[in-house]
This record gives structure tokens, C-alpha cells and sequence, in this order.
């Protein structure tokens, strides 16, 4: 009997597996919340009676304006989510990034659709909290 006597490829340990699910999923939900942020910003630029204002916030802008914020900040949080599921690492770069400015322009969405905006921040802090502790792709590249 000849036993087969090739050396077996390191299994990955579960850190490293649960790293690499989170950042596909991490990469999913930015996919998703690109094209609501789109879908958002369709709304409010057709219609700008579709957003209630609710309550008196110290910031106020124009709706119109705010729809091509979300439509240009969904298009690129998509491509970003596009990147990541790709294996890129401008990706994930990127998506922290834009996982971030989403964050912050959901925050100062709150005054037009606050569930929604507390919502899409909760999934966007998700998606930077998947991508800033996946460490595989430092290494890949021998940094760590």
C-alpha cells in the first residue's frame, strides 16, 4: 500500500474563516445599501414631498441636493461593495471609507427618515467593523 505522502495546505483557523465571512458579508451589505442609497436619493430628487421633516435639527439642507448626495454616495458604496467581493484591496479601503462619509450622511439625513437613517448607520458601522478586523489580507502579504 503506498500512502500518499504530499504535504496537506495549512487549514485556516476560525478567526481566519469567520474574518474572511464577515468581509463577504461586509461586502454584500454594501452591494445592498449602495442601491437603497440610490433608491433614496431617486426618491427625494423626484419628489421632494416624499421625507416628512420631523422635528427642528440645527442642520437643514435642501432635498434635492441630498438625493444626489445618496445617488453618488450609493453608486460608489456599491462599486466599494463590488471591490470587496472581488478580494480587491482598494475594496476594502474604500469601503471603510465610504462605510464611514454613509455613516455620517445618514446622521444628517435623521431630520427626513430617522428609522431609516439609524438603521442604514447600524449596518454601515457593521460593514466597518467587518472590514477593519479582517486580517487576511495583511496576511496575504506577509504584514502581520
Amino acid at each position: 500500500m503506498s500512502q500518499n505522502t504530499a504535504p496537506r495546505p495549512p487549514r485556516a483557523d476560525a478567526s481566519a474563516r469567520g474574518a474572511a465571512g464577515g468581509t463577504l458579508f461586509a461586502g454584500v451589505l454594501m452591494v445592498v445599501i449602495g442601491i437603497l442609497d440610490i433608491l433614496q436619493g431617486i426618491a427625494a430628487i423626484a419628489k421632494d414631498d416624499v421625507y416628512a421633516r420631523v422635528g427642528d435639527y440645527v442642520f437643514e439642507f435642501n432635498l434635492t441636493s441630498w438625493g444626489w448626495t445618496h445617488v453618488v454616495l450609493g453608486i460608489l458604496v456599491g462599486l466599494a461593495g463590488t471591490g470587496i467581493l472581488m478580494g480587491s484591496e482598494w475594496g476594502r479601503m474604500g469601503g471603510i471609507t465610504l462605510a464611514v462619509l454613509n455613516t455620517v450622511a445618514q446622521f444628517l439625513f435623521l431630520p427626513y427618515h430617522p428609522w431609516w437613517a439609524l438603521f442604514s448607520m447600524a449596518i454601515s458601522i457593521v460593514v466597518i467593523w467587518a472590514l477593519a478586523t479582517d486580517d487576511t489580507s495583511f496576511r496575504k502579504h506577509g504584514t502581520a
